[in-house]
Parts: structure tokens; C-alpha cells; sequence
């Protein structure tokens, strides 16, 4: 039997990178799934057509996790595709490295990061208790940096490191809160092949990363889809308020 059959679940930023992998794989272990997206519409929706042809189901609704009223919107919509929620994923995250997000000053920067990453993963989580905390039961999963507690070098990194940090003592404090009906874990990804990591392929700065990671290898989004569907898996069920490290063994 799938994992995931006759759950529902909610992936924050599953229209692309590592969002998209964990949507898919929870669809292909049974969940009816909720692909949230912001601006790209188009390809949510194309991830909803790959996972209905694949004989999953999906839906897709958008909806800024920045706002809290788009968050009640986005959780409203679901209850009334799904009737239920049993999994939430906080998987949306700023892009300040790549496109319009490398061009921002600093300060923007670090606001964008607060804003999606630090208030979007309170504001859901905050969002979908009641409804979970009424059913009795619920997993939710948030998403950290592997080196939000170990540092590393330059200003986009500080910047990082404040805000997952942020997120996971966060989770951890929620965790304790809401247990033993309602587990909350963490996954964090280190070096993924996601748009930046593209970027940097043919680059010294890529070999050098390389070089430092036990497996030789950036993770692909798979290997934290992966993680994510073990925790939001009956299997878990005696695990709560950790961090799964997804990086080859850096830290």
C-alpha cells in the first residue's frame, strides 16, 4: 500500500525545484495533493497535469504564504477541494540568489527572507493548527539550512543562516507545543541542484563545494523529496522536533 494513501497534503512552493519533487512523490505514494504556487501558475499547473496523468490527484492553488490572508485563503480553498488537511509542507522559500532576487539591495534582501521564509513558514504553520488540532492528528514539515548553525562565509549567508535558524528554533519550540497529537520535524537541505547550483556548474566555486562534501555530489531535489515523505510517513510516527540533514554528509 502507498505511504501516503488517503492523505492529504499541502506543499508550499511546489512549482518548481525541490516543492516540485516533494508534490510528485507524495502523489506517486497516494496523497491527494495541494501544489501551491505564487507567480508561476503555469507551471503548477502543468505539475497538476503530470500527476493526474500519472493517475495521482493534485490541485493547484495560489496564494502568497507572506500574507496571512492569502494563508487562510490558500487552507479554505483546500478544505473545501479536500475536506481535510493531514500534511502541511513548508517548502516556500526566497530566492535572493538567482533572477529579480540577486538584483535587490541588501536590506530587501533580508526583508524578502523574513517575510517568505520566517513569517510564511509561522504564518502557515499558525494557519492550518486549528484545523489539525480539531482532526486530532497531523504532521507538518518545515525547512531549514544544514548550515543555518554552523555558518558560512558572506552576506547572503548571514542573512540565510539567520532566518533558517530562525525557522528551525521555531519548529522546534512548536513542536513541544503541539505534541503528541501533531508532529513537527524539519529537513535541511545543504548544496541541491536547484536553479543557483546551475548557475555555478562550470565554476571553481562548484568543484570547490564539491570537494568539501563526503559524497562528492550536490543532492538532486529527489533526495530531499525523499527525507520529507519518510517524515510525513507513518514510519516517523515516534519522531519529532529534529532535523534531517540532506548534504552528503557535510555537517
Amino acid at each position: 500500500m502507498p505511504r501516503l494513501e488517503h492523505k492529504t497534503v499541502v506543499v508550499t512552493g511546489a512549482s518548481n525545484g525541490i516543492g516540485e519533487s516533494i508534490a510528485t512523490t507524495f502523489a506517486r505514494e497516494g496523497a491527494h495533493v495541494v501544489v501551491n504556487y505564487n507567480n508561476s501558475k503555469e507551471k503548477a499547473e502543468y505539475i497538476v497535469k503530470q500527476i493526474k496523468g500519472g493517475g495521482g490527484k493534485a490541485i493547484a492553488i495560489r496564494a502568497n504564504v507572506a500574507s496571512p490572508n492569502d494563508v487562510t485563503f490558500l487552507i479554505q480553498e483546500a478544505l473545501a477541494e479536500l475536506g481535510q488537511i493531514d500534511i502541511w509542507v513548508n517548502n516556500t522559500g526566497a530566492d535572493i540568489l538567482t533572477g529579480k532576487g540577486a538584483e535587490l539591495s541588501e536590506p530587501e534582501k533580508l526583508q524578502t527572507l523574513i517575510d517568505v521564509d520566517l513569517k510564511g513558514t509561522i504564518n502557515c504553520c499558525w494557519g492550518i493548527l486549528p484545523v489539525m488540532e480539531q482532526a486530532g492528528h497531523g504532521v507538518i514539515i518545515n525547512m531549514t539550512w544544514d548550515l543555518a548553525t554552523h555558518g558560512f562565509r558572506g552576506r547572503n549567508s548571514q542573512m540565510f543562516a539567520a532566518v533558517k535558524a530562525g525557522v528551525r528554533g521555531f519548529s522546534q519550540s512548536l513542536a513541544k507545543t503541539v505534541a503528541p497529537d501533531i508532529r513537527v520535524n524539519l529537513v535541511a537541505p545543504g548544496w541541491i541542484e536547484t536553479a543557483f547550483a546551475e548557475d555555478i556548474m562550470e565554476t571553481t566555486y562548484y568543484q570547490e563545494r564539491i570537494g568539501e562534501i563526503p559524497l562528492r555530489r550536490f543532492g538532486q531535489p529527489q533526495d530531499v523529496a525523499n527525507a520529507a515523505l519518510y517524515l510525513a510517513s507513518d514510519e516517523a510516527s515516534y519522531i519529532t522536533g529534529q532535523t534531517i540533514n540532506i548534504n552528503g554528509g557535510l555537517v
